[in-house]
């Protein structure tokens, strides 16, 4: 397995010629890479050439009141290089009040449902994804409950869905 030096020397040599800006830092030993929202899509493309052929997970963070934060959205991508089973971590930021970044379905097909997961949750817009229908909540809910102005007690909004019993289910 690659130390985080011999990741970091590999990743910038594959993202050299991709115009955005562009940091590093290491959590824990493990190595993170942050593309700005314009360069996402040909930043993982690159590493996905590069044989960060596993998308683990995409998810969000919502930085509202984060101190020192300047952006609202830390947007999260856990990518896996099979045969080196090196890990990376991409985020890029995006911010209100139209959240979005590409989406990386044509790239990996498993980034369907957890995309759909991330606009369900905080309301972020994958652009190009063929289905932005809710996967966790209803229709009908017109929220983002894992925003952090989002009321502990929802708004009221739960008592208009019909109780489903367990004999029922």
């Amino acid at each position: 397995m690659m130390n985080s030096s011999e990741l970091k020397d590999q990743c910038e040599a594959v993202l050299v010629a991709i115009p955005g800006t562009r940091s590093w830092s290491t959590f824990l030993g493990s190595l993170r890479l942050n593309v700005a929202a314009t360069s996402l899509a040909a930043s993982m493309s690159r590493l996905k050439d590069a044989g960060f052929n596993m998308l683990i997970d995409a998810t969000a963070v919502d930085l509202l009141e984060y101190e020192g934060s300047v952006d609202r959205y830390r947007v999260v991508y856990q990518l896996l290089n099979l045969e080196s089973g090196a890990r990376l971590e991409v985020t890029t930021h995006v911010n209100d009040p139209e959240p979005q970044v590409p989406s990386m379905m044509t790239l990996w097909s498993s980034a369907n449902w957890m995309e759909r997961e991330v606009y369900d949750m905080f309301g972020i817009v994958f652009v190009g994804h063929p289905n932005h229908k809710r996967l966790l909540l209803p229709e009908e809910f017109a929220s983002f409950p894992l925003r952090k102005d989002y009321p502990v007690k929802g708004r009221g909004e739960r008592h208009n869905f019909p109780v489903v019993t367990r004999s029922e289910s």
